[in-house]
């Protein structure tokens, strides 16, 4: 008896693969990710954490552990990482938050460029044209450690723009997190520092770190404006 011959897909089962599988489709469904996600975020209030405190039941190694996961999920949703500094400081201290903070700002950014890779680059690519757009897009492609180092030291670039303008870029992925954990210290060391002591707004650490936080924002729109202006010259 002769084995059944196997039925080719039909051309509708075809198309509808493709449709489901074409950039558009992948970047639509980013897009719904991030909008669920930005959702959630607002309704869960991490910003409560300043106020409220750290659950008492949660505790040690595994409380900062799982900050640090929290963190990176709500930074990858649009949280923005000035108040999770803050709440990393004041719930566990200047050397403990800071390494949550810093762990958590990796995993964020980890997450934001993947989605941002595999669901936005095919579709956004062809429409990076503007000057302003190939400039930057020519600059993470080509010089990607040393730009994105550049804008997490000195961060007038949101951070989840930087993600995603990253992910759309040629940038890899190794130079992309290298450089956004090391950009990333002083920044946050800063916040956290202020976070820890904001009990007492009058201590030296606190005055110093305020005073760094205003600095590197100062320097940031400073940058800026100078790459601004060269832009427009070019």
């Amino acid at each position: 008896m002769l084995d059944p011959v196997p039925r080719p897909a039909s051309g509708l089962t075809v198309r509808c693969t493709r449709a489901l599988l074409s950039p558009w489709s992948r970047l639509s469904l980013l897009t719904a990710l991030l909008a669920s996600a930005a959702v959630t975020v607002v309704l869960c209030e991490p910003q409560r954490l300043l106020s409220a405190g750290w659950p008492p039941h949660l505790s040690g190694a595994a409380a900062v552990v799982l900050f640090g996961i929290g963190y990176g999920v709500c930074t990858a949703a649009f949280v923005p990482r000035p108040v999770l500094n803050l709440a990393a400081g004041a719930l566990f201290g200047s050397q403990a938050g800071l390494l949550s903070a810093l762990g958590g700002t990796v995993l964020g950014a980890g997450i934001a460029f993947t989605l941002g890779r595999l669901l936005g680059q095919d579709a956004l690519r062809p429409l990076v044209r503007g000057r302003w757009l190939k400039a930057a897009d020519g600059q993470l492609s080509r010089h990607g450690f040393r730009s994105m180092l550049a804008i997490r030291l000195f961060p007038g670039v949101p951070f989840a723009a930087a993600n995603y303008g990253a992910a759309i870029s040629r940038m890899g992925y190794v130079p992309f997190l290298l450089a956004t954990g090391l950009g990333s210290i002083p920044n946050t060391a800063a916040y956290v520092v202020a976070g820890s002591r904001a009990d007492s707004p009058t201590s030296p650490a606190f005055l110093i770190a305020m005073g760094f936080i205003v600095v590197t924002g100062v320097a940031a729109a400073c940058v800026a404006w100078t790459k601004r202006h060269r832009l427009r010259a070019r």
